[in-house]
């Protein structure tokens, strides 16, 4: 099995301020019905994998923790964290249930760190669940629109994941389309 992550050339990434003043244009608010629509891709499968008052890491929250907040009213304990918006690093001292990190991985400049650094976080039996929109075919990448966005610089298949879970020992499922929810061995 190979990885088949597909990156951006690092010639053509943004400098951290632009890529900073890019995020100041998202409107994902807390409070904004349709966004806390889409967030439900990743919401309702993991919710039903928590126990009850679970801990948990929103990794790469942005500006407007919608889905830590949606995790939070159903009775989990939510920490964030974010390079730009909510750049804590003691909760990045901590252990945790389970981690979100929805719209997220796709920005990772060092994927492979950043996933040990996840793992390293996440208790025996805890979940890791990502949603990124994931590549299809070798044919289809000149056009599609997720290539497009000058912040994302990694780009995932499904076996991607798969390989992922076979490297740090986690079980893998895609509970819907752009989903991975990987759980740590025990």
């Amino acid at each position: 099995m190979q990885c088949e992550a597909r990156f951006l050339d690092e010639g053509q990434r943004l400098t951290g301020a632009d890529e900073y003043a890019h995020y100041l244009h998202h409107e994902n608010r807390i409070d904004d019905s349709g966004y806390r629509k889409f967030l439900n891709k990743l919401v309702e499968p993991m919710l039903v994998k928590l126990k009850p008052s679970s801990t948990g890491l929103d990794y790469g929250c942005g500006p407007g923790p919608a889905l830590a907040a949606m995790i939070s009213e159903a009775g989990h304990d939510m920490r964030l964290f974010d390079p730009f918006f909510h750049n804590d690093e003691d909760v990045l001292t901590g252990s945790y249930d389970f981690i979100t990190c929805t719209e997220t991985a796709e920005h990772f400049h060092h994927p492979a760190r950043e996933f040990r650094r996840l793992n390293s976080l996440l208790r025996s039996g805890g979940w890791l669940a990502v949603m990124t929109c994931f590549q299809t075919s070798d044919e289809a990448f000149a056009q599609w629109h997720y290539r497009r966005d000058a912040t994302h610089v990694v780009f995932y298949r499904d076996v991607t994941f798969l390989w992922l879970a076979d490297q740090l020992g986690f079980t893998c499922e895609f509970p819907v389309k752009d989903v991975v929810l990987m759980q740590k061995n025990r």
